[in-house]
């Protein structure tokens, strides 16, 4: 059977040492989201959820983007048309962009983003949904939207709010402004930036250090601050009581006390 290309492939995907790095591969579209790279992703992620050999998962960009958003120009959300014969944006919202971003959310998993240029739009929320977001100090984020006369999508109109509040939401959706990366870190967009030739190695060391954690906690923590978007206090508390009832009875939290008593590093298996 022929192999495709590795300068042909929409999305590379290199498991090692427990991190599986998904680099966006559509360089000279400054990695834009055609259909054929969304349908990989999804492929991917669903990989994840499954493999257990797969602990943290790393998303970046090829090239001097990590990602453009939509292709307008290629195989993306424009050419899907509904039955009227008239682009239908939701279709393939539905199909493709709402399964991407619900199963990152879901993932029992850690997922970062390596923001390696720009990330506008789409590319901007799809690094929002992750959840530790990394960024070379020569990218930024664009809410570029409102430029066509649309609304963030790929959960943009909630993660933002979330992250940066209410105002400050308002006014980078509606005015579209370019978000440099440091001042993405200071409004809590961004976990942390590094140089730009410093960035993949930090990306992976992180990631790495992730892999080798407690993922039974990783995918608690993922869980109880998802659902506190919408529990009531009472409600989170009572999350939290049976999150911890389950983690307290695993083998990685015997080990991370045996290890704690015993001033070493703690082996954590997921178990």
């Amino acid at each position: 059977m022929d192999t495709i290309p590795k300068d042909e492939q929409p999305l590379l995907a290199v498991l090692e040492d427990g991190v599986l790095t998904l680099t966006l591969n559509r360089p000279a579209r400054l990695n834009a989201l055609s259909q054929e790279l969304l349908v990989e992703i999804i492929a991917q992620l669903d990989r994840a959820r499954t493999d257990a050999s797969v602990r943290t998962v790393l998303i970046t960009g090829a090239g001097r983007g990590f990602c453009a958003g939509a292709d307008l120009a290629g195989s993306g959300t424009g050419t899907v048309m509904g039955p009227d014969g008239k682009p239908d944006l939701g279709l393939v919202m539905d199909r493709l962009y709402n399964p991407m971003i619900r199963a990152i959310r879901a993932l029992p998993k850690p997922v970062i983003a390596a923001v390696n240029g720009v990330a506008a739009g789409g590319g901007a929320n799809l690094a929002l949904a992750c959840d530790i977001v990394l960024a070379a100090r020569s990218a930024r984020f664009d809410q570029a939207f409102v430029r066509i006369s649309l609304i963030p999508d790929l959960g943009g109109t909630w993660f933002l709010p979330h992250t940066v509040g209410d105002a400050r939401a308002r006014a980078l959706a509606m005015l579209g402004n370019s978000v440099p990366a440091e001042e993405a870190e200071r409004l809590g967009m961004v976990w942390q930036v590094f140089s730009d030739e410093a960035l993949p190695a930090g990306a992976l060391q992180l990631a790495k250090r992730l892999a080798a954690g407690p993922t039974l906690s990783y995918a608690a923590i993922k869980q109880a601050i998802n659902a506190a978007a919408t529990n009531t206090l009472d409600q989170q508390l009572d999350l939290e009581r049976d999150s911890q009832r389950a983690l307290g009875r695993s083998a990685d939290f015997k080990e991370g006390v045996a290890a704690f008593l015993a001033k070493r590093p703690a082996r954590f298996t997921g178990q």
